[in-house]
């Protein structure tokens, strides 16, 4: 099969299609797949590399551990310009990927928070699984999602997607969050925040993405929020900057200053953690790790509320300890946290067929319940 694939594939680097190789005779040997669908895997990357499309690669393809997808929701997005974000489709049977022209994104607002260090690509598109990615972000941007002025409560909430630092997953754990979030009065922000350069190449971007992933399940494999909050990202940043652009534009925006929070999804997750902890002048009113790391931190005395949401069967952070948990309460600040037992990593607004599809609902009534979304007065 290797011989017959490398020939195919031409110029290709043969090292990194061994890899592509080992790594899903690997999967297949886990999940019991034929070698047909390996080879129809296999040669459909080398085909989309080949047609020299823009590279891209999704976490929905990804898994890290057997059987286990790491993104579920599945919102269509037209490959070519669009005004907002669409509604939602049936996910894809297929891993093909398809390469989209850059959303219009009219309402986006640049933070003017610089650029990149070492960045050449430009920011791409990309669909997989009837949902919309992007990566090379060097301009951080924040779009509003605002409620009926009439309806709005008060409350604020910048979102952060996830995607491991080098690409989000701008509509599942972004725009459609925050359309839910204004649909319950409640005005949301998602943040662009500026990702890690990545490979230009395909297979490039696969590889290393692969390499980034393949150890993250490990019981020793650790992210920590104290150690990262201590190194300021760019993409904390961004999220300051999201912070103060609200709330000089909270009496515009129909925003209580005093209560803007901010959640986050997986790496997103991250960036909420550090940004509270490693900025502590954007003093969040509430913050929400979505399927984050779950380890201990520091917790400040005047800490917020803290939500947060992890599935029993997340192959990244579960079966290592609550001490994020611990730690708020161990502070005597206030936390509430879901654990489901089934999700996976990456389930967005909620896995079809899983108690996740109910954590939304939980978190606007904790919200309301905590007194965030008492009427503006």
């Amino acid at each position: 099969m290797l011989a017959d694939l490398e020939r195919t594939s031409g110029n290709h680097d043969r090292t990194l299609l061994r890899v592509l190789v080992m790594r899903l005779s690997n999967q297949a040997a886990f999940r019991g797949n034929s070698i047909i669908r390996i080879q129809h895997r296999i040669k459909n990357m080398i085909s989309f590399a080949s047609s020299s499309l823009v590279p891209k690669v999704s976490r929905a393809a990804r898994r890290i551990a057997p059987g286990v997808a790491l993104v579920f929701a599945v919102p269509a997005f037209s490959a070519q310009p669009i005004q907002q974000p669409p509604g939602a489709i049936g996910i894809s049977a297929d891993d093909s990927i398809t390469p989209l022209a850059s959303p219009a994104e009219p309402n986006a607002i640049a933070l003017a928070t610089g650029g990149v260090a070492g960045s050449t690509a430009p920011e791409s598109w990309f669909r997989q699984y009837g949902t919309a990615f992007t990566r090379n972000v060097s301009v951080a941007t924040v779009t509003p999602f605002l409620p009926d002025p009439a309806k709005a409560t008060g409350a604020a909430v910048i979102v952060a997607p996830g995607g491991g630092g080098i690409f989000l997953s701008a509509e599942a754990e972004g725009w459609k969050v925050a359309q839910a979030l204004a649909n319950r009065g409640i005005a949301a922000f998602v943040l662009k925040y500026r990702t890690r350069p990545t490979p230009a190449g395909a297979l490039e971007f696969k590889a290393a993405m692969d390499a980034m992933f393949a150890n993250a399940g490990r019981r020793d494999s650790r992210l920590k929020p104290d150690a990262a909050a201590a190194r300021v990202s760019d993409a904390m940043v961004d999220a300051s900057a999201a912070f103060k652009l609200i709330r000089d534009h909270a009496h515009e925006w129909h925003v209580d200053p005093q209560r803007v929070g901010m959640i986050g999804f997986s790496a997103g997750a991250m960036v909420t953690m550090t940004t509270f902890l490693g900025m502590p002048a954007t003093k969040p009113a509430f913050i929400g790790p979505i399927y984050g790391s779950m380890e201990p931190v520091t917790v400040p005395a005047d800490a917020p509320p803290m939500f947060a949401v992890l599935a029993a069967d997340d192959p990244l952070f579960a079966r290592k300890g609550l001490g994020l948990i611990d730690s708020w309460q161990q502070a005597g600040r206030p936390v509430e946290f879901h654990l489901y037992e089934h999700g996976g990593h990456g389930f967005g607004l909620g896995k079809k067929g899983t108690t996740t599809t109910g954590w939304f609902d939980a978190f606007v009534l904790w919200l309301d319940t905590n007194g965030f979304l008492a009427p503006r007065r």
